[in-house]
């Protein structure tokens, strides 16, 4: 075990289209977003605290205008419909839910946030169509031209904390929350 607590060739790199760590072994070319099999997570965590901290984003805020190459990080909960670009998700095969009733889910889901009954992180988990669930929706940090441009207009408009009215991309319907 190495000291970042990965199983031996496993490897710590960058997504240059997503610029967030993720995990790959060179010898089968297997890529992945969650940590492999027979990793030390406490191990993991202490390393990728130290390496790859939020202060290394890379975001330059100095002059207090935001850089061209301004980097954000939000989550999302996402609720796919059968007019989706792609009408599947990791819970369900083929979804074949209406793009009205997709928005009658996505409302609900806003109103028990906004109410604190829950938060986006929590409900992302269990309810969202995308595979960030596991994660508590989070996608990382992105910036201008990386996500669909819908998407990237409603994050780039919230203030780090706030959370986003419903979001419509081709992907399906969003509440997006910026982390920073």
């Amino acid at each position: 075990m190495s000291e970042n607590g990965l199983p031996p060739s496993w490897e710590i790199r960058v997504s240059k289209s997503r610029g967030i760590p993720y995990y790959f072994h060179p010898e089968t070319q297997e890529s992945r977003w969650e940590p492999p099999p027979n990793t030390d997570t406490d191990k993991l965590k202490a390393y990728m605290a130290t390496k790859y901290s939020s202060s290394n984003t890379g975001a330059d805020t100095s002059s207090g205008n935001k850089s061209q190459g301004e980097k954000i990080r939000a989550a999302h909960l996402l609720v796919k419909h059968e007019g989706s670009r792609r009408p599947s998700s990791w819970k369900e095969a083929n979804i074949t839910r209406s793009k009205e009733e997709a928005r009658a889910i996505i409302e609900r889901h806003e109103q028990s946030i906004r109410q604190g009954v829950v938060t986006l992180a929590e409900l992302a988990k269990t309810e969202s169509d995308c595979s960030s669930a596991r994660k508590g929706g989070d996608l990382g940090f992105f910036g201008r031209g990386d996500m669909q441009k819908e998407f990237e207009d409603a994050s780039f408009g919230l203030e780090p904390g706030q959370m986003s009215g419903v979001v419509e991309t081709a992907s399906g319907l969003h509440l997006i929350e910026r982390i920073s």
